[in-house]
Order: C-alpha cells, then structure tokens, then sequence
C-alpha cells in the first residue's frame, strides 16, 4: 500500500499526517511514479498554515522518481515515456509520497547527470526565480538587487541572472555571504544601513530589485533605489506591492503559472548540462517529514531539503 502525507485541515506541522492511499491507476494523459525524491519547500507548509483551498489534501509539488505506469496513448512533457524511465515533475499535488499519479504534461526526463535529491528540488524554485528575471525585464550589462539571495530561489536567480549576463548584489546574513560569492554575486548583510552598503556595492545603481524574503527593509530598500515601480517584484510581500503598486507574482496566478510551465523544459536542459546548480542540504527519510519541516521553517538549511521514501 502506498503512502502519503496529507494536511487534514488548516494549520502548522501537527494538522499533518502520514496516512495509506490507493494510488489511481493512470488514465490517458497521465502516469504513475515512484517517488525517489520528494522535494520540500517553504510553500508546502505556508498554502496549508494559510487555509486556502480544500482540505485533506495531499502535500508536495515536485518529484523524481521511476514511472511505473503509462496511460493510454501518453507522451511525458519532455516526449515519449516508458515504464522504468527516471523522470522529474512538477507543478503536481501529494508529492510528499511513495507513489504517486500525476498529469503526464508536468513530467519531464530527468537528466542523468542529477541525483533524484537535486531533480525533486530544481523546478519550484527555478521556474519562480525565472518569472522573477522576466517580470522585472532584467537585461544583460545590468546590475540588480536580491534580497535574501543565499536561498533557494535566490540561488537560482544569481545563476540565471549571469546567465543573461547581469550582475547581482545579493542580501544575506554574514555566515550565507560566501553562498552569494560562489554563485557570482556581490553579498551585502542586511540590517540597520542596508541602502547605503548597496550604494556601495553599485555605485552606478540598480535597475531593478527582486525581494525572496518580504521584510519591510527589502521592500522599502528597493522603493529607495529603483524608481521604476515596474522594475521591483516580490514573491513574499504581496500587500505591500499593493499598496506601493510595484508587482507581486505567486504560483497561483494565472499569469505565473502559465509562464512558470513555459520555462520548465528550458530550466531542466540547464540543470543537465550543469549550467543550473541545485545545491541540496540534506535527506530525510519521507516518514521523518515533520523533523524536515522544522529545518525547513525554523532555520537556513544552506540548501534544498529532501524527503525519501
């Protein structure tokens, strides 16, 4: 029988529950896997504390594993698919699983050249680290503003970014510095006097400002050194983007999740030719997942965490 956690109604951690389920077989359009890899992010926890949308509900949007079943008449996002094949998917419900039967559109070939670990963590952060660049215009021979550059989308961006060709000056805590180093940033401590030590480090100015963390410094920081509203974007401050009419993006827009869908072949092809780094923390066992989440929410794990079956 497999298994899988669900959130049983509204709340933290203690609403989740670690329960049997039979997992559907696949109808046409759709394939089952097994779950290597179930990678864990923020959201999780937060769309569950939040109370959106209906409950039970399984928990979890991406995985790697093995496909262990086929409908009728079905191609994968990334082509043809057969059982035994190692694949990757996201955007999907319930991947915090052993088994689980997904849209075949939202699956893709893993490459060999990543660990189950990395593929389960690569599409979540690096599709809202993309729209993030796209929505702020972010060109090549630019100087941009990070904030909270040292996490996981944060990390994403600074490789995106230079891929583009612009430079980034990242925020983070003193012991993350050398996180925003590696990935060719410029790291900036945030605190008292932020906006000045980014003067510092762009004396030329930035063009524009990305915020991963949705303090009140990030965002008033940005509003002092971009003056194009259009130019500011956050994922974690949505009311202060309302009232300072700069734009706040989510995986539950429209508009992001279609652009997010787009860019998930592309993201996929750069992490296997190793040209989009996943850096991964640490694994836990799927039926540790509440000690995962409490790493993941209490403290910076220095990388994405994962959950076995």
């Amino acid at each position: 029988m497999a298994r899988h956690w669900i959130a049983t109604r509204p709340g933290g951690p203690d609403v989740f529950a670690f329960e049997e389920y039979d997992v559907p077989a696949p109808q046409q359009g759709e394939v089952t896997i097994a779950v290597r890899a179930a990678g864990m992010n923020p959201a999780d926890a937060k769309h569950v504390a939040s109370g959106a949308g209906d409950f039970p509900r399984a928990i979890g949007y991406e995985v790697a594993g093995v496909v262990t079943a086929v409908g009728p008449g079905t191609e994968i996002g990334s082509g043809p698919v057969a059982v035994g094949d190692e694949v990757l998917a996201f955007r999907i419900g319930g991947g915090w699983a052993t088994d689980v039967t997904v849209a075949a559109d939202d699956v893709f070939a893993k490459p060999v050249s990543l660990s189950f670990g990395q593929a389960a963590n690569l599409l979540l952060a690096g599709t809202t680290a993309a729209e993030m660049l796209h929505v702020t215009g972010v060109a090549e021979g630019e100087t941009i503003l990070v904030h909270g550059a040292s996490g996981a989308v944060g990390v994403s961006v600074l490789q995106q970014a230079a891929r583009i060709g612009a430079h980034v000056v990242g925020t983070a805590g003193p012991s993350s510095h050398e996180v925003v180093t590696r990935f060719g940033g410029t790291p900036v401590a945030y605190g008292d006097g932020l906006e000045h030590r980014v003067r510092e480090a762009a004396p030329e100015g930035v063009a524009a400002a990305l915020d991963c963390v949705g303090t009140d410094e990030a965002v008033d920081v940005s509003l002092a050194l971009v003056a194009d509203r259009e130019r500011i974007v956050t994922i974690a401050a949505a009311d202060r983007a309302r009232q300072a009419g700069f734009a706040a993006i989510a995986g539950a827009l429209p508009a992001s999740k279609a652009y997010r869908a787009s860019v998930r072949a592309d993201l996929v092809r750069l992490a296997g030719s190793g040209d989009l780094v996943v850096p991964v923390a640490r694994a836990f066992p799927l039926t540790d997942a509440l000690e995962a989440v409490e790493l993941l929410m209490g403290q910076h794990p220095g990388g994405k965490l994962v959950l076995e079956p």
